[in-house]
């Protein structure tokens, strides 16, 4: 009776640092490490950003994006940034809050597709390098050159050689695009199992997202195991010193955004070139112009 007195105790003490966020004291270590990453993934869940605070630093940060631009244009540096992760991780709405309020002319995003057969057969990186900046310009890679350690590796688009050679090599390329004077930024976004499949599902009802879940996307949401042993291989041959991974959590978008933004503009020192607004002077009169008749032109009917 007292047994299972102190049992009921335990299970009662048990829900209530569950129901508080609290890990109970009493287990094993392998027990204390599931209930530590699960109370961790219930943290991150839950954190979370009101929409107006959100869109005020937002605001704020693409401010500073402009004036970052303005920098790098003016000391003429070549920035390059990788954003990598799994599917539906979020990867494209941090790309579009960060060009969206830059000079397409001076940011470019690149996202290639399939190769060709003629690509298929040249030397891997080739096809990426044309893509890579000139003095002034920032590229943003919609998924890169890691698409062997991944998508390739896990559906076997690439041979065990070719694999093994981009591990090889992949590293040697970075070192030597940063010795050329590029800034290298890599982000990889980390999105939970559960969060993927809630976005997985709302891209089924939605149907202005249902061009973001090809038949690829299907495919790789039933090898989750084998694309976390790839990135896990990947980020072991291709972490270096030089161009190290940045990991962004991302099962908050709004708070992966914030945080990504922020650290993109702390990895380039930048002033304020800001320049001053000019005067506009008095538009002049349109003297003898005279404007053909409107009957003239064909104008699109008023829908609304």
């Amino acid at each position: 009776m007292e047994i299972e007195l102190k049992e009921a105790k335990k299970d009662k003490k048990d829900k209530k640092h569950k129901k508080n966020g609290k890990v109970p004291t009493h287990l094993s270590d392998e027990e204390l490490a599931a209930a530590d990453l699960q109370v961790g993934d219930v943290k991150a869940k839950t954190r979370k950003i009101k929409n107006d605070a959100y869109e005020k630093e937002l605001a704020r940060l693409q401010i500073e994006l402009v004036k970052m631009q303005e920098w790098i244009k003016h000391e003429k540096l070549r920035v390059v940034v990788i954003f990598e992760g799994r599917d539906a991780a979020g990867k494209g709405g941090v790309i579009k809050r960060i060009t969206e309020s830059l000079n397409p002319r001076l940011c470019r995003v690149v996202a290639l597709g399939t190769p060709t057969e003629r690509e298929k057969t040249s030397w891997y990186f080739q096809r990426y390098a044309p893509h890579l900046p000139a003095a002034g310009e920032m590229v943003l890679f919609d998924r890169s050159w890691y698409n062997r350690a991944g998508v390739e590796r896990v559906m076997g688009f690439c041979t065990d050689t070719d694999y093994q050679e981009f591990l090889r090599s992949c590293p040697e390329f970075e070192r030597m695009l940063v010795r050329s004077g590029i800034i290298l930024v890599k982000y990889w976004f980390s999105v939970s199992d559960a969060e993927q499949e809630r976005r997985f599902q709302k891209r089924m009802t939605d149907r202005t997202r249902s061009w973001k879940l090809s038949p690829m996307d299907v495919e790789s949401r039933s090898r989750w195991v084998e694309y976390s042993h790839a990135k896990d291989t990947m980020f072991a041959h291709t972490d270096i010193k030089q161009a190290p991974w940045y990991v962004v959590k991302a099962d908050n978008k709004k708070l992966a955004r914030l945080n990504c933004i922020t650290h993109l503009l702390s990895m380039v020192e930048y002033g304020d070139l800001t320049p001053t607004p000019p005067s506009l002077p008095p538009r002049p009169k349109a003297g003898d112009y005279v404007r053909p008749p409107l009957e003239d032109q064909t104008f699109i009917p008023d829908y609304w």
